[in-house]
């Protein structure tokens, strides 16, 4: 297999069911438990900012881009990024994060923050935020908070717990801000 053979694409609802099973594979029942997980529990994904990588049409990695604040910053939290292990080490999961950074930014997201490895995101762009400034809603190692500045400045912004940017709306504005979406969670 070479670099070659992978068509990217952005996601659509008929690969949810691909991309679930990449990220059971790469991540395990562990995922739940984790911090952007959590956070991702608070409203949708946002899709036309989210890609996928295929190999003879079957979706072979995929990276999402969610919605955040934190205090009055906003953000894009990056993840689940998740690769088949058949095809890592190629070059696709750093491809799929440079075209989800790239789409951020014509979208004019002021920044995309993740939880992650320095060595591997730090060549995307990707620094660590100043210890204390962010909280995740679950542990994290704080070593591992990075965001990337699409606009300048934004990652001053984003300050305190960071959690899915509907749940900031609901609780800036009050009930009225909540969306259909929003009440028919709150029904459920």
């Amino acid at each position: 297999m070479i670099p070659a053979d992978v068509t990217y694409l952005p996601e659509a609802p008929a690969h949810d069911a691909e991309i679930e099973a990449i990220n059971a594979e790469a991540f395990g029942p562990g995922r739940f438990a984790r911090a952007a997980y959590r956070i991702r529990e608070g409203g949708p994904h946002e899709r036309s900012l989210s890609f996928v990588a295929l190999n003879g049409g079957v979706v072979i990695a995929s990276v999402r881009l969610t919605r955040v604040a934190a205090g009055t910053g906003r953000a894009l939290l990056l993840g689940p990024l998740a690769v088949r292990p058949a095809f890592k080490n190629l070059g696709i999961g750093r491809k799929l994060v440079r075209i989800a950074l790239e789409a951020a930014e014509q979208a004019g997201a002021p920044a995309v923050l993740l939880v992650g490895d320095e060595p591997y995101y730090g060549p995307l762009g990707f620094k660590r935020i100043p210890r204390g400034q962010i909280v995740m809603p679950r542990p994290v190692d704080p070593n591992r908070l990075l965001a990337v500045e699409l606009v300048p400045d934004a990652v001053a912004k984003l300050a305190g717990e960071v959690c899915h940017a509907d749940l900031s709306r609901v609780a800036e504005d009050g009930p009225r801000a909540e969306t259909g979406a929003t009440q028919a969670k709150a029904i459920a």
